[in-house]
């Protein structure tokens, strides 16, 4: 856990000191220890492959790559938009909704560690603090309890004391909860389409016509006429708490 926040913190302000200064052969640590340039290149690109799994779970990407699956299988429109474009569309409006936490750890904790400052275990301390804010205000307090009873810790005195071996999972099954439940929302409108063309199908004896074929442009039409990408876009936007 200890790595997965310095991952963080080193691959946010890698690119801002590769434009200040080029990386010397030797430099000094914060505790006069020195690293050859070979083992930083090797430390960064082993954390480099940590990037994915906090993508995955400590950001707002699962909520919103679930309800845009939901949705494409609401539209019935097989691969359209495919999968390269919907986790375009997902990793991009998670850097939106999770910009000001990106900023607060940048400012905190990565351009610190990176000036020489402070070492990793202050740096790790002070940037994983806007993370748990953010986890802590999209997570139920049930699915807390529920991780706590099943650690056998009790209950925290505030926010800041909750271990992230307990926030972590609480905070996924959070945002699985709420993708399932703004997905159900989103696919209501394009079952009622479904039912009304299945019933008049059934009524004009064509039951051997398939409804998918005749519903499909009629779920575009209206999604287009509502304006639905961007709709549904800033609901997931709006939806959270940062």
């Amino acid at each position: 856990m200890m790595r997965l926040g310095i991952a963080l913190l080193l691959l946010l302000g890698f690119a801002n000191a590769l434009a200040q200064e080029p990386l010397a052969l030797v430099s000094d640590a914060v505790e006069g220890q020195s690293y050859s340039l070979s083992i930083q290149i090797l430390v960064l690109m082993t954390l480099l492959t940590l990037l994915p799994a906090a993508i995955l779970s400590m950001s707002a990407f699962v909520r919103i790559i679930i309800v845009l699956s939901i949705l494409r299988q609401a539209l019935g429109t097989a691969q359209t938009p495919p999968n390269q474009v919907l986790l375009g569309v997902s990793l991009f409006l998670t850097f939106f909704i999770m910009a000001p936490v990106i900023s607060d750890i940048n400012q905190n904790a990565a351009q610190p560690y990176i000036d020489g400052d402070i070492n990793a275990a202050q740096a790790f301390e002070q940037g994983i603090q806007p993370l748990r804010a953010f986890m802590i205000n999209q997570t139920r307090d049930s699915d807390l309890s529920l991780f706590a009873g099943i650690a056998g810790s009790a209950d925290a005195a505030s926010a800041n004391d909750v271990p992230l071996s307990i926030l972590i999972p609480s905070f996924m099954v959070s945002e699985l909860k709420t993708a399932f439940q703004i997905g159900f929302l989103v696919f209501i409108p394009f079952l009622v389409i479904d039912l009304v063309v299945s019933s008049v199908l059934m009524s004009m004896g064509m039951m051997m016509l398939s409804p998918m074929l005749i519903s499909l442009p009629f779920k575009i039409m209206l999604f287009v006429l509502v304006d639905g990408w961007a709709l549904v876009l800033g609901t997931l936007a709006s939806s959270f708490y940062t």
